[in-house]
């Protein structure tokens, strides 16, 4: 697994959990629609701080919440 496939699975589970589609989120965090499906289908492979603070703030959510999963803490993620 790499990096922007574990942060990719976190957001689709999160957005599916609010019930919110990406471009819900992205209004939502004040992010661009191409900056969110950029993400989404992996065309950005590491993600700035800054984005990752207003998705986590356009989900009601601190950054070290959004980071906090199974996927970020325990797989050795491959070089991309």
């Amino acid at each position: 697994m790499t990096y922007s496939d574990a942060i990719i699975k976190r957001l689709t589970e999160l957005c599916i959990k609010r019930g919110i589609t990406t471009n819900k989120l992205a209004t939502l965090s004040g992010i661009t629609q191409s900056t969110v499906e950029n993400l989404m289908k992996g065309k950005t492979k590491n993600p700035k701080l800054k984005t990752l603070h207003k998705l986590a703030v356009g989900l009601d959510m601190t950054v070290s919440e959004l980071l906090d999963f199974p996927e970020m803490n325990e797989v050795a993620f491959e070089d991309e």
